[in-house]
């Protein structure tokens, strides 16, 4: 690879791998932060939900200016926002000057991925975008599994959680020395006037709707979704967009440029990639809850579940390299394709098969390699096929928007397995001590079932069990923890299952699709002589 591309590459993977880790790095110190500023977990929450909806709105703006204003100028000042957000947050001496120091940081975060991966489409050779591309997605990948790793790796080397954030100064300062050197850029700018106020209402209807998500809970989904919380600010999201894209259709072959080419969306191929898009984002979050499974369902301990993550991360940087070097040599939808097979076998075999940690290495490097290949490549080669110049960079932006749609959602969904699972907790123990011919008073019965048991605390349950003396008693409770923790993980394991087969029939949709339309190209010069 030539210099002037090497270096760029490299660059745009540092500052994706940050930008994505700050997402994850800070659920191992929620804790401690609480602790700090003295706030509720609920309160402590909003740190991650801003920090999730900055994202979200990032990623159409930085999309759009990157065509209008150039891709290194963009990502120079993403990576600026980005470092000035991290000190603000190490420096934060309030809750609330922390929250607001969040937002800054993901705005500067959220647009890296779509600079580096739209700089990619433009200048590198369409044999290498693929193999660059999924560099991207695998940094992407690897930084939101490995966040909570490590990040308690660095709270317990420090003790003090400020050095989870301090530690991007330095290293946003290198990438934007490196990047005004390295980065060339020789993009042809638009040079129609920048549509602030479609801008503006997109922004709106995108915080809208990502704020809807967060009020949804996955133990009451019916309910919280009867919630004026849920649907006051979802309907009021969608009706927002709605209004957006009427305003963005009245200005084609205007004197201003569109956000989002509506004659974009009008493309079917276009519109079933974006679902593409989406269900790739449903199974990255279903990824996030293995660790869980390995400490609650295997039993290993909290100390070494992060360990046993690794091959998972592993195979999604290696999926991630050969889905690039796939869609170089085989097209986007055979690379598709095959990651929504192999997702689908991985995540198959964790209800069916898997009860021990060498079967769950097995099943999780399929799963690894899987979704890793869907990262990056695929899917912006994929929506920038038929996008201009001009349009690549908000074409991948609104691939990433549904991806990032995904994620918000797809988690509360996961996690209402999880908690629903602990409501059959009484019966699972009532079950297994009649099975053993043990009786317990109903009020005992009750105390067990309940005990405060509940998807986030299975270890210390299980920690409060085990030392029951009556080795019987003991071991039906156990067991029936362990049965009720499986019937949680294995809901979640057969949504992410469908979703991986879903993304294979979409992707042979789109194929289809995409065949259609380009013999439609084809004719219409004939038709037209």
């Amino acid at each position: 690879m030539q210099k002037e591309m090497k270096w760029p590459l490299i660059l745009f993977a540092v500052g994706v791998f940050m930008a994505a880790l700050d997402n994850g790095i800070i659920t191992s110190s929620l804790t401690t932060l609480n602790a700090s500023f003295g706030v509720s977990p609920t309160w402590g929450a909003w740190t991650i939900t801003l920090y999730t909806l900055g994202l979200a709105i990032s990623v159409p703006i930085a999309g759009k200016l990157s065509d209008r204003f150039g891709r290194k100028k963009l990502f120079l000042i993403e990576v600026a926002l980005f470092g000035i957000g991290s000190l603000l947050v190490a420096l934060s001496t309030s809750f609330t000057f922390f929250l607001i120091a969040r937002v800054i940081q993901a705005l500067g975060g959220g647009g890296i991925f779509i600079i580096a991966s739209s700089y990619v489409l433009s200048k590198f050779p369409a044999q290498r975008q693929g193999t660059a591309l999924g560099l991207l997605g695998g940094m992407n990948g690897i930084a939101a599994i490995l966040g909570p790793n490590i990040g308690a790796f660095i709270l317990d080397v420090t003790g003090n959680w400020h050095w989870l954030f301090l530690i991007n100064v330095p290293i946003a300062i290198l990438l934007f020395l490196a990047g005004f050197k390295y980065i060339q850029e020789e993009q042809e700018l638009s040079r129609a006037a920048v549509d602030w106020s479609g801008i503006a209402v997109l922004s709106l209807g995108v915080l809208s709707l990502m704020y809807s998500f967060s009020n949804l809970n996955g133990v009451n989904m019916l309910q919280s979704m009867a919630s004026p919380m849920f649907y006051g600010f979802f309907l009021a999201g969608v009706v927002v967009l709605v209004v957006f894209y009427y305003m963005e259709k009245r200005l084609e072959g205007s004197d201003r440029e569109p956000v989002v080419s509506t004659q974009l969306l009008g493309i079917a191929s276009f519109r079933w990639t974006l679902l593409i898009a989406f269900f790739s984002g449903a199974i990255l979050a279903s990824v996030i809850f293995i660790p869980g499974f390995v400490e609650q369902y295997l039993g290993v301990s909290s100390t070494a579940s992060g360990y046993w993550f690794t091959p998972l991360a592993l195979a999604s940087g290696i999926g991630a390299g050969g889905g690039g070097y796939l869609v170089d040599r085989k097209g986007p939808i055979w690379t598709l394709s095959a990651a929504g097979l192999l997702s689908a076998i991985g995540f198959l075999l964790f209800p069916l098969w898997v009860e021990h940690i060498w079967q769950f290495v097995i099943a999780s490097t399929l799963v690894g390699i899987g979704f890793g290949m869907m990262l990056g490549a695929p899917v912006n080669v994929l929506v920038t096929e038929q996008a201009g110049e001009n349009n690549k960079g908000i074409a991948v932006a609104t691939s990433s928007l549904f991806r990032q749609m995904a994620m918000a959602i797809a988690p509360t969904i996961f996690a209402g397995f999880l908690a629903r699972s602990f409501s059959n907790l009484g019966s699972n123990i009532q079950a297994g001590l009649a099975s053993r011919g043990i009786e317990v008073p109903p009020a005992m019965l009750e105390q067990y079932a309940s005990g405060g048991a509940s998807e986030n605390d299975v270890s210390s349950l299980m920690t409060g069990l085990s030392r029951i003396p009556d080795a019987n008693i003991r071991e039906a409770l156990l067991q029936a923890v362990h049965q009720t923790t499986g019937q949680g993980y294995n809901g979640l394991f057969w949504s992410a299952v469908i979703f991986s087969v879903l993304t294979l029939v979409v992707a042979l949709v789109t194929g289809h699709l995409r065949q259609k339309e380009k013999r439609q190209m084809k004719n219409e010069p004939l038709q037209s002589l």
